[in-house]
């Protein structure tokens, strides 16, 4: 069973910045594209930022420019760097990994909070 496991959430002012991690069992990362997805309570889970087996990367473009995703294949891991945070990116992130033939798989989530 493949799983997906994030780290890196927590409190940070805004103007900070968090990296997030998602650890992905080997059976799945180097197949599938690897994204962020964040949500709300009481709202839609919205693309954060994708990044396919590839190299091609896709943002939300409210995003771009603030937020970098990335892989570390060696790691089975995948990163999201989030730079000049603002209390509007407070959310749930979570990690996901996609195949267009095969159901996604989702992790756990974890909360980023911007506040001061």
């Amino acid at each position: 069973q493949a799983q997906l496991v994030e780290s890196g959430g927590g409190l940070v002012q805004p103007g900070g910045s968090l990296r997030l991690s998602c650890a992905a069992s080997g059976s799945i990362f180097s197949r599938y594209t690897m994204g962020w997805y964040r949500q709300i309570p009481g709202k839609q889970r919205d693309m954060v930022a994708t990044l396919n087996s590839g190299g091609t990367t896709n943002y939300a473009d409210s995003l771009k420019g603030r937020f970098t995703i990335s892989r570390d294949n060696a790691k089975n891991t995948v990163y999201l760097q989030m730079n000049s945070l603002r209390p509007e990116d407070t959310a749930v992130y979570y990690c996901n990994a996609h195949h267009y033939n095969l159901p996604d798989y989702w992790g756990q989530g974890t909360q980023v909070t911007v506040s001061s």
